[in-house]
């Protein structure tokens, strides 16, 4: 009649479990923040295809990253990407391109474009570090229609934060994000690429 007294301490193990399970809280999820919109032009210049950038493997990853110290790098548990990193620097970065260039139709990598040029992009930093410095830098490349390079150049840029935490954080990447997309509109322009 009591034998179930003594599956008692198991289950009262089982109910401390689940109570401190269901208390979890869920990790903050953060977007860059909305780039200008542009309109496209009715007789553009030329077309500017963007590629998805390819992330350092550090960055592909849901957690924001943060540099500790010269060497140590953490992705946040609490602190994640509400989408992929990748998709959100390309949507930003077509948005500034867009209004830096406004000669160009700017559009994403889907199929092949005639008589497009394409940039692509390699992101090697894309982080906040231990001096309150939010980072972005790579290298940029820009192809013709028939795939031959023609520029390659690295981009760095940083941002300070205007206060500690991660949404502060995130707003500085996305300051870095828009001085790379001048640097790169800047640079564009200036080659004369679509004549």
């Amino acid at each position: 009649m009591f034998a179930w007294t003594r599956y008692l301490p198991t289950l009262m193990v089982c109910l401390l479990l689940s109570a401190c399970a269901s208390s979890v809280t869920p990790p903050a999820r953060y977007m860059l923040p909305s780039g200008p919109l542009a309109s496209t032009p009715n007789q553009p210049a030329g077309t500017l295809v963007v590629s998805s950038p390819r992330l350092a493997d550090y960055l592909d990853v849901d957690g924001i990253v943060m540099q500790l110290d010269d060497i140590t790098l953490n992705a946040a548990r609490q602190h994640q990407w509400a989408e992929g990193l990748a998709r959100q620097l390309e949507r930003r970065l077509r948005a500034n391109l867009s209004q830096a260039l406004p000669m160009l139709r700017v559009m994403r990598a889907e199929g092949k474009k005639a008589n497009a040029l394409t940039l692509r992009l390699n992101v090697d930093q894309f982080q906040g570090r231990f001096d309150g410095v939010a980072v972005a830098s790579g290298q940029w490349q820009l192809f013709n229609s028939e795939g031959e390079l023609l520029v390659m150049e690295n981009f760095h840029t940083q941002t300070t934060l205007e206060e500690d935490g991660y949404p502060a954080l995130v707003r500085a990447l996305s300051e870095s994000w828009d001085q790379a997309a001048e640097l790169i509109a800047r640079q564009v322009r200036e080659g004369d690429y679509f004549d």
